[in-house]
């Protein structure tokens, strides 16, 4: 017999109650398997879960869930398998597995980090799009902007904006989900209406190319750090900001020899005021 095949849609409540339904009947963590995708575990044979709650009885930590939470957000392999072996190994006694030093406990607490970074990506290097009083009120938004995060972060990160925009209305669409503010309440969609990606892809921003000039005349190729910028820019996200193609080229200038004279060359294209020594020097007489 192959191993049970589940499927909990990408959502932790649902894997929750398969999780514990599994493990009140005591299935192994290498007799389940979540499928991701079109691509399916070869050996899982379709199968419903148990019925009822199951003989087993335990209590797990609170700060467990929490781990499990925040982790079940990471988009990679085996996303919901990790997540009840290390149930499974906390139920039946072994904390370590909620721990860095531990095999398991080293992936579970990786994957927080990497949801925590994307988290402050997001608040980061989303660019709200303002829209015109005509179609603002038509819409009943104020700003827009597209995203596209690597992890399942945005109804967890998006509470952020609400804190920090008062009552402006705002609508966060990306390729998964999306999540709209009415300035009083925040609207979380699993599955993004397409209405939403084309309000927020097709929004025309107003001050998209004063920012651009601005980035260019402060961009210093003298400081260049490619490994730096990249680091805490990852390129995935230039194409969703309105510098973003100016990045290649000024870095490309900056390789090119551009570290000494770069800002240099922006100022000698400009006509500068004429100043007449004579005069100059007759006043300081």
């Amino acid at each position: 017999m192959g191993m049970i095949a589940l499927d909990c849609d990408d959502d932790f409540a649902t894997w929750r109650d398969q999780a514990r339904t599994l493990l009140g009947h005591g299935v192994d963590p290498c007799d389940v398997t979540w499928s991701q995708g079109p691509t399916a575990d070869l050996l899982a044979v379709p199968a419903p879960l148990p019925q009822g709650p199951g003989p087993f009885r335990t209590r797990v930590p609170a700060a467990l869930l929490d781990q499990l939470e925040q982790a079940s957000r990471y988009q990679g392999e085996q996303r919901w398998s990790l997540l009840y072996e290390v149930l499974w190994r906390v139920a039946h006694g072994d904390r370590t597995a909620m721990l860095a030093g531990d095999r398991l406990g080293s992936e579970l607490q990786r994957r927080i980090k990497q949801v925590s970074r994307e988290a402050h990506h997001l608040h980061a290097f989303v660019r709200f799009i303002p829209l015109p009083p005509a179609v603002a009120e038509r819409l009943e938004l104020d700003l827009v902007a597209f995203h596209q995060p690597a992890h399942d972060i945005l109804e967890s990160a998006s509470g952020h904006f609400a804190e920090r925009l008062g009552r402006q209305r705002w609508l966060i669409a990306t390729p998964r989900d999306g999540i709209r503010f009415d300035g009083q309440s925040l609207d979380y969609q699993r599955r993004c209406p397409e209405q939403w990606q084309q309000w927020a892809r097709h929004a025309e921003d107003p001050g998209a190319e004063l920012w651009r000039t601005y980035y260019r005349h402060i961009f210093n190729p003298a400081r260049l750090n490619p490994t730096a910028l990249r680091q805490h820019m990852p390129g995935r996200f230039w194409k969703h900001l309105p510098e973003g193609d100016l990045i290649p080229q000024l870095v490309g200038q900056a390789r090119q020899g551009k570290q000494r004279d770069g800002q240099a060359l922006e100022v000698g294209e400009r006509e500068g005021k004429r100043i007449i020594v004579g005069s100059m020097a007759e006043a300081l007489r």
